[in-house]
C-alpha cells in the first residue's frame, strides 16, 4: 500500500491508528503528545497509559483512540537527540518499526505518523525525515498497509540545501526561458509570420477528403491507450506488476483497475508516478502522459519540478514528494 506525506493535524486523521510521539513513562507531554491527549480525552487516555506504565526508547504500545477519529493510538518512543553518537538513528528506526509491527499485528489498514523525535526531542528534521522514510518504505516492501506521514506545515519539512538550490536554479532558468519566449511571441504577429515564411497557412480539409474517412476508421487507428502503453512498458523494462506499482507508490487495488480496463483514465499524478517508477526519460514520460490527455508545462511549478527530477534522472518518488511538499505543491499518489 502507498506511503503518503500530507499536511495537516494528526489528531484529525481518519485512520485506524495515529501514532503518538510518546515519552518512556507514557505521560501526557507537550507538542504532538499533548495535542493527542487533549483531543482523545486526557483522563481516560492517561488511565490506560498508567496501566501499561512504561515503554522503552525504540518501542511502541497501543491504546484505544477514545474521542479521536482514529480507533487506536500507537505510542512510539523515539530518542532524544544527543549529537548522533548514542544510537539515536537505530532507536528512531526501531520506534517506527515497532509501531508498524503493532499496526500489522492488530490487522489495521491505515496508520498516520508524526515526524517522531523532531520536536522537543531535538532530532534534526532532515535526518528524522530520512529515517522515517527508510523505515516505512522498507516495511511496506512486504506489508499491505496505508501509511501517512503527517507534517503540520511546509516549514516542518526540510529538504537539503543542495537539492533546494538545484531545483530553484532549474525553476529560474525555465522562468527566464518562458519570459524570453513570450516576448518573441508578442513581437511576431501571426499574419506577418506566415507572409515572411515558406510555410503555408493551415486550411480546413476539403469536404470530399472528410467524407472519405469514417469515424469507425478513425477510432481503429487510434494509438495505444494509457493502460495498454503502461502494461507494455512494464514488460519492456523487465518489471513485474508488483514491482511497478509498489515503486510507483500505488496500491494493488488501484493497479488492478488499470490492468483490467484498457480505457482507464488515470489522474495526472498517477501517470507521473508510473513514469517515475519505470524510470522513463522526458520524451517517454511525455508520451505516456499524452495517452492520458496530459502534458508537462513550464507555466506550472509542479510540472517543472517533475521535469527537473526526470532530467536529472532522480527517480526516488519519496524525494520527489518531499520536494513537492516543501514547495507547497500537490504530491504524487
Amino acid at each position: 500500500m502507498p506511503f503518503k506525506i500530507v499536511k495537516g493535524d494528526i489528531t484529525e486523521m481518519k485512520v485506524d491508528a495515529i501514532v503518538n510521539a510518546a515519552n518512556t513513562t507514557l505521560k501526557m507531554g507537550g507538542g504532538v503528545c499533548g495535542a493527542i491527549f487533549l483531543k482523545a480525552g486526557p483522563e481516560e487516555l492517561q488511565k490506560e497509559c498508567d496501566e501499561i506504565h512504561m515503554c522503552p526508547e525504540g518501542s511502541a504500545v497501543i491504546t484505544k483512540g477514545y474521542r479521536l477519529k482514529a480507533k487506536h493510538i500507537i505510542h512510539a518512543v523515539g530518542p532524544i537527540w544527543q549529537g548522533g553518537h548514542h544510537q539515536e538513528e537505530a532507536k528512531l528506526r526501531s520506534a517506527y518499526e515497532s509501531a508498524l509491527n503493532l499496526a500489522q499485528s492488530h490487522d489495521l489498514e491505515s496508520v498516520a505518523f508524526p515526524l517522531i523525535s523532531s520536536g522537543i526531542y531535538g532530532y534534526p528534521k532532515e535526518e528524522a525525515l530520512r529515517v522515517a522514510r527508510e523505515a516505512i518504505t522498507d516495511f511496506l516492501e512486504d506489508a499491505d498497509l496505508l501509511v501517512y506521514l503527517v507534517i503540520y506545515d511546509q516549514k516542518s519539512l526540510k529538504i537539503s540545501a543542495e537539492r533546494r538550490s538545484s531545483i530553484e536554479k532549474y525553476l529560474l532558468e525555465y522562468y527566464e526561458h518562458e519570459q524570453r519566449r513570450g516576448l518573441l511571441k508578442r513581437k511576431r504577429e501571426l499574419p506577418e509570420y506566415y507572409a515572411n515564411s515558406t510555410l503555408e497557412v493551415p486550411s480546413m480539409a476539403s469536404e470530399a477528403s472528410m467524407e472519405s474517412i469514417s469515424l469507425e476508421d478513425y477510432f481503429e487507428k487510434l494509438e495505444e491507450t494509457f493502460s495498454e502503453r503502461l502494461l507494455k512498458l512494464i514488460d519492456e523494462k523487465g518489471y513485474t506488476d508488483a514491482q511497478a506499482y509498489k515503486k510507483a507508490n500505488i496500491s494493488r487495488q488501484h493497479f488492478s483497475k488499470i490492468r483490467v480496463d484498457k480505457d482507464y483514465k488515470p489522474s495526472k499524478t498517477t501517470a507521473i508516478s508510473f513514469a517515475i517508477a519505470l524510470e522513463l526519460n522526458l520524451d517517454e514520460t511525455l508520451d505516456l502522459l499524452g495517452r492520458a490527455g496530459f502534458t508537462l508545462s513550464h507555466s506550472s511549478q509542479f510540472d517543472t519540478i517533475i521535469e527537473y527530477f526526470l532530467v536529472t534522472k532522480n527517480y526516488d518518488i519519496f524525494e520527489i514528494n518531499e520536494s513537492l511538499f516543501a514547495y507547497m505543491q500537490q504530491t504524487l499518489t
